[in-house]
């Protein structure tokens, strides 16, 4: 069971290289400054980053829109959205740097955090991917970007997926299949999504190898004792914090 972990680290695979990548649980409390019981979400975020050695003052957070925004940040933007969501970055759904210990922050509760690291920057990234944003191609959007800012080539690339709802349990409309040509599978009549297949076939077509990419493979719905689900709970339910950073 997950509840007894404070923390999960989806780019495992790649343990020992300069970067910290790692999401929270429900057992850590809600991250979020602006859903549900946000009282103790300060002490949260400095309980859960503390032992990943990230001051959670230092934090860079955005006022996520599910949309495909993504924004370059360096040491001027060190603490946006870290203890007020008044100063989160606006408009924006993902984050990209080059500069080390600095922390990027995603929040989810259903939706799929995507995490980005090129080693040969080095340089990291992290995405919030609801249907929307996939929609959109945030991952296309990142990496135009990675490309631009870092000369990043997809092939270099390694991804990780944080825990989302998953195609068992995200049953959609009819209308989905006019915005998405994959990740939708029919069963007894009705049409489920998969967050996590339309963003990994998206970054398999623009170059990134199949072997890196790596899934933590939880659904925040099947696991609802270990995760927040928007679905489940309200759009007043609490949020998971997904974070990556630099040495």
């Amino acid at each position: 069971m997950l509840k007894l972990l404070k923390s999960y680290n989806p780019l495992e695979a790649v343990a020992g290289s300069p970067v910290i990548s790692s999401f929270s649980v429900r057992a850590s409390g809600n991250m979020s400054l602006s859903y549900g019981e946000t009282s103790l979400s300060l002490e949260n975020r400095q309980s859960f980053l503390s032992p990943l050695n990230v001051d959670y003052q230092d934090l860079i957070c955005a006022k996520q829109v599910h949309g495909n925004k993504v924004k370059y940040v360096n040491e001027t933007d060190k603490g946006k959205g870290a203890v007020t969501y008044g100063t989160a970055l606006p408009g924006t759904d993902g984050l990209i740097t080059d500069i080390r210990n600095l922390p990027l922050g995603i929040l989810t509760a259903d939706c799929l955090s995507i995490f980005l690291y090129d080693p040969q920057r080095p340089a990291v990234g992290l995405l919030h991917a609801g249907w929307r944003g996939s929609k959109e191609k945030i991952v296309s959007c990142a990496l135009e970007l990675m490309r631009s800012k870092f000369k990043t080539n997809p092939v270099e690339l390694f991804a990780g997926f944080g825990p989302a709802i998953k195609d068992c349990c995200y049953e959609v409309s009819d209308e989905f299949k006019d915005n998405f040509t994959t990740g939708l599978t029919q069963r007894q009549g009705r049409l489920y999504l998969d967050l996590a297949q339309v963003n990994r076939k998206e970054l398999i077509g623009l170059g990134v190898k199949p072997e890196k990419i790596f899934d933590a493979g939880f659904c925040t719905v099947c696991e609802k004792e270990d995760f927040f689900s928007y679905r489940k709970e309200g759009k007043d339910c609490a949020r998971i914090l997904s974070v990556i950073m630099l040495r």
